[in-house]
């Protein structure tokens, strides 16, 4: 039987006036004081292992305190700025992270602007919602094509920590500070790169799905499809959603939105499908696991393979590649069946459930893919920043795997990459470790994922 949580526990019975400096009133008589004491929630124990999730309080990070949003904005104000001259600068490392924008992005433009995607192009990789992202900065004729990209991403951004601070309600689970604090461990490398704006969309469409009503359902659907559309990953926010009316409020509107966006972007551009063919021909990228496997047995001098750059990536090329890929697939195929089996089986569902759900479906596909680019953190840390906007959330040390994680691969691009590309003792510690924090992360994900929603629901039948 699936049971629906109602996301806001009922209060407390008033436990009466706590016992200040002189102690409790004089006149409350030995059976009131236990009463109250049995009545009183015990305080969580912060004592215990840091990934047990009643450990994560108030007391874990930063207290929020009072003016949240005020310190809030002061903390983006300052990482912010610091990206963005990160950015102007771009001297860090091997440099050159803005270059994708004002040569490859802008490239990209000026092909929409004449009505067709990108032809027989190998880095065009990304399904036709990415053009609007593409272009988006025609919005700011007065600015160049960067620095109106730039803005727009800032902009995305602030929507997201907006939300997110809005959701933080409790003001105790920190989701807008994981974000806020979270995006600058990857350096200026988010403000060059459009998956700021694909992953505001999935933020968005998490929060929504929170709604109570019809309305809010459907505009979560819209938006998770819209984001589809950019990357395709963000239709994994439905993944959770409850059975019922909910899923099929958003799983209806999903379908209508993709399918009136790819009518309308048929009609007005050639070729918009011409993404699907780049795909399958992806090998093995440095940064993923099965690079990262390729690279340490290159080093133990078991494998005599080479790094060359190809489909707008650098990737491994030798022998045992393509089987690595093709066993890539298989996981990749493997962890969407596991994910249905879930859907399948799940009988808890809370209001946090949708987020932790699409967390572990995009670390879980995240971890078996043949590319693992830095920017994936992002999408990563926003996930895991709605999930602690609830304190019903299960995947707060989810979260504090993916921070570490985060600053290690801006530590692997840009600023130790020549390392990473030459197979040195640097770049394989840095790529081994991330990888393996996202691989500990995937799976701790997934277990506490399974044992919230299907554990529980088994043991409570």
């Amino acid at each position: 039987m699936t049971t629906h949580r109602d996301p806001t526990p009922p209060p407390s019975p008033d436990p009466g006036p706590g016992p200040g400096p002189g102690g409790g009133p004089p006149s409350a008589p030995p059976e009131a004081g236990a009463a109250r004491a049995a009545c009183t929630p015990a305080p969580p124990d912060l004592t215990g292992s840091p990934f047990a999730s009643d450990t994560f309080t108030s007391a874990t990070f930063v207290s929020v305190g009072n003016g949240p949003l005020l310190s809030l904005a002061g903390v983006w104000v300052v990482t912010r700025v610091g990206m963005l001259l990160l950015l102007l600068r771009d001297t860090l490392g091997v440099g050159g992270v803005g270059r994708e924008v004002y040569v490859l992005y802008q490239y990209w433009y000026r092909q929409f602007a004449h009505g067709t995607f990108p032809v027989n192009d190998v880095t065009w990789q990304y399904p036709p919602g990415a053009g609007l992202v593409i272009m988006s900065p025609g919005v700011l004729p007065w600015l160049t094509y960067f620095q109106a990209f730039v803005a727009l991403t800032l902009l995305a951004d602030a929507a997201v920590t907006l939300a997110l601070a809005r959701a933080d309600s409790d003001r105790v689970t920190h989701g807008a500070w994981v974000w806020v604090c979270g995006l600058p461990l990857l350096l200026h490398l988010p403000l060059a790169r459009y998956d700021v704006q694909a992953t505001a969309l999935a933020v968005l469409a998490l929060l929504a799905l929170r709604s109570r009503s019809t309305a809010g359902h459907r505009l979560g659907g819209a938006l998770a499809a819209l984001g589809a559309l950019v990357k395709v990953w963000p239709v994994l926010a439905l993944i959770g959603t409850p059975r019922g009316r909910t899923t099929r409020d958003a799983w209806v509107s999903a379908a209508v939105t993709a399918a009136a966006l790819l009518a309308t972007l048929a009609l007005f551009f050639s070729h918009s499908l011409g993404f699907l063919r780049q795909q399958g021909s992806r090998g093995i990228q440095i940064e993923s696991l099965g690079g990262t496997a390729l690279s340490l047995a290159g080093a133990a001098g078991v494998w005599p393979g080479t790094v060359q750059y190809r489909y707008g990536a650098f990737e491994y090329v030798g022998p045992y590649v393509s089987t690595i890929g093709r066993l890539a697939l298989l996981l990749t195929v493997l962890a969407c069946v596991w994910l249905l089996i879930w859907r399948l089986r799940a009988r808890d569902w809370t209001e946090a459930t949708p987020a932790d759900a699409a967390l572990a479906a995009v670390l879980l596909l995240t971890v078996t893919s043949r590319v693992i680019s830095p920017q994936y953190m992002i999408w990563l840390l926003g996930l895991a920043a709605v999930c602690l906007t609830s304190r019903r959330t299960v995947m707060r040390p989810v979260a504090l795997l993916l921070l570490p994680a985060a600053a290690l691969s801006s530590l692997a691009y840009p600023v130790l990459y020549d390392d990473v590309l030459a197979g040195t003792l640097p770049g394989l510690g840095v790529m081994a470790v991330r990888n393996a924090l996202l691989l500990a992360a995937a799976l701790l994900a997934a277990r506490r994922l399974w044992t919230s929603s299907v554990a529980v629901g088994e043991r409570a039948e």
